[in-house]
């Protein structure tokens, strides 16, 4: 086996561990809540990893942008942060929602309880606001390992394959990115 083959099975080992910790992660956040000592709080977090998303678009978008004007080194870097600024996001994200309980979308007393006069209240929009949410999640971890991959084609310098990647994954990537902010803003006034 070649250098350049076992690097990229190497690389792909990894994409592999680094997707199944990230799913276990996420499956376990929601479950498990770690208690934080008095006088510390991330309730900072929601506003701030939502930015991250945002900026990640960003940067996708430039990246898409550099690409058409074939400036490979401007797209490696908008690349590198868009990829920066999803890990950073992943991170504060996973300690948010191990350490803090959910909030719930049209909870207006903050209880965690959907009430039928809040259910009521939100039943136009809430529909909206879980459809963006569920496909956010969903498509977030699809996506991880081919956005992994689609790196690691261009790594290895297999850019062809690289191009056929990223025309899927970009705008997967792209909508992720997006609609974690608009959970976000939706969601917003809910959190205590």
């Amino acid at each position: 086996m070649s250098s350049a083959a076992l690097t990229e099975k190497r690389l792909k080992t990894f994409t592999w561990i680094i997707t199944g910790l990230v799913l276990v992660l996420v499956g376990l956040m929601r479950r498990v809540k770690i208690p934080l000592p008095d006088g510390m709080d991330f309730s900072f977090l929601p506003p701030f990893y939502s930015t991250l998303n945002a900026l990640a678009a960003v940067a996708l978008l430039a990246s898409l942008y550099f690409i058409k004007q074939k400036n490979i080194k401007a797209h490696q870097k908008a690349n590198f942060t868009a990829l920066g600024l999803s890990i950073l996001f992943l991170l504060c994200y996973v300690v948010y929602h191990f350490t803090t309980a959910e909030t719930v979308f049209g909870d207006l007393d903050g209880n965690k309880v959907l009430d039928a006069a809040e259910a009521a209240a939100v039943a136009d929009i809430r529909p909206v606001y879980l459809v963006l949410l569920l496909t956010h999640i969903v498509l977030a971890a699809v996506s991880l390992p081919f956005i992994l991959y689609t790196f690691i084609k261009a790594y290895t310098e297999q850019f062809e394959a690289h191009r056929k990647l990223a025309r899927w994954v970009w705008p997967v990537w792209f909508y992720v990115c997006v609609t974690g902010p608009v959970c976000y803003l939706m969601l917003q006034p809910y959190y205590q």
